[in-house]
């Protein structure tokens, strides 16, 4: 490895101290806390990614995009030498940059090549699935009805690869009201990211018009997508309040509070740290819900549950509903050049991060 490169120490973002008032409630107060939370390895490994680039090349290293869409973790990772952008023609022509979690479109990857960016693609493997699979049927010559929400990162990358031949739809409601140009050549996708409940619906509705609807060779919606999910359903149906830790960008933590509020909380709340716990959320609440969305660290977590502690919820319960053991490889951009300086190159694996570091290495 160059010498001068030299691995800086890990940043923690100083929070204040939560102490909230221990109130009386009817009952015993009590955390549940679902499992799976957090990271999955899809995250993961594009965090440990853009740290390891840091390791490997030296600040700054570019990343287009959030790297995950989590306000702590993005913050780390500034403080280490990560420099953020909107778009490619922002990074120094020759300079490291890295392509998110969420994916580019092939523009994206043009534009930076005339550029003669040095790419990581980051990509988690489950949305460059959705990738081929959108580019494809495009070239079958399919019309293309992704399911997602206009705008966001990983809907404009499936779209580009998709081209002229995809039609995004929102929600179920625009599922009564799209227009396709053959009703017996349609393909659904999705975003990886959405409501399993929601997109299903929106599924149902399309084919109650287009009888031939063809279905994606596999679910798009992620495995830890889907895990979180039906954890909270299990929490959700207990709790008279359910957190949830994550960001307001954050498409799979949003949904989660719409999935407890679905399956019987009788309040739900996004935050992304601890300090954004109102007392008057647990006032008559003895059970509280705890999750959080799959690119917040466990550490954010723990924060909470130690917050929720000074007001009296100290019996902490673990509600489990599956185990993931999933672990993706770095990109291979980043995989060959730390094996030029014997770093190793393991990465990504489905769990609860606790915060930028390198399970493998201790970083």
């Amino acid at each position: 490895m160059n010498e001068s490169v030299v691995s800086l120490p890990m940043p923690r973002i100083a929070r204040p101290t939560v102490v909230l008032e221990d109130r009386p409630v009817a009952g015993d107060k009590r955390v549940l806390l679902a499992a799976p939370r957090g990271y999955c390895a899809g995250v993961d490994r594009a965090v440990v990614a853009v740290d390891k680039a840091l390791e490997r090349y030296g600040a700054p290293v570019y990343v287009r995009k959030q790297i995950v869409h989590n306000k702590h973790v993005v913050s780390e990772l500034e403080q280490r030498g990560a420099i953020f952008v909107d778009e490619v023609d922002e990074v120094p022509e020759g300079a490291h940059l890295v392509f998110s979690a969420h994916g580019v479109s092939p523009m994206v990857k043009e534009a930076a090549a005339e550029r003669q960016l040095q790419t990581i693609d980051a990509t988690c493997p489950l949305v460059t699935k959705v990738h081929r699979e959108a580019s494809r049927f495009s070239k079958q010559g399919r019309q293309i009805l992704l399911i997602g929400h206009d705008g966001h990162e990983e809907v404009e990358g499936t779209a580009g690869h998709g081209g002229d031949r995809v039609t995004i739809v929102n929600n179920p409601d625009e599922a009564d009201t799209v227009v396709v140009d053959d009703p017996d050549n349609v393909v659904w996708l999705s975003q990886t990211t959405l409501s399993v409940d929601e997109t299903m619906e929106t599924v149902n509705r399309l084919r109650t018009r287009f009888p031939n609807l063809q279905n994606p060779p596999s679910d798009d919606i992620c495995y830890a997508t889907q895990n979180r999910q039906v954890a909270i359903k299990k929490v959700a149906a207990e709790a008279d309040l359910v957190i949830v830790v994550g960001s307001a960008n954050s498409s799979n933590s949003v949904r989660l509070v719409e999935v407890a509020l679905d399956h019987g909380a009788k309040a739900a709340y996004r935050i992304d740290y601890a300090d954004e716990i109102q007392q008057e959320w647990l006032d008559g609440v003895a059970t509280v819900g705890v999750t959080s969305g799959a690119s917040v660290p466990e550490v954010l977590v723990q924060d909470v549950v130690e917050a929720l502690a000074t007001a009296g919820y100290r019996d902490v319960a673990e509600v489990e509903t599956a185990v993931e053991d999933l672990m993706f490889s770095l990109p291979k951009e980043l995989r060959r050049d730390l094996a030029d300086c014997d770093t190793g190159g393991a990465g990504g694996r489905g769990g609860r991060g606790q915060g930028v570091r390198d399970k493998s290495s201790g970083i």
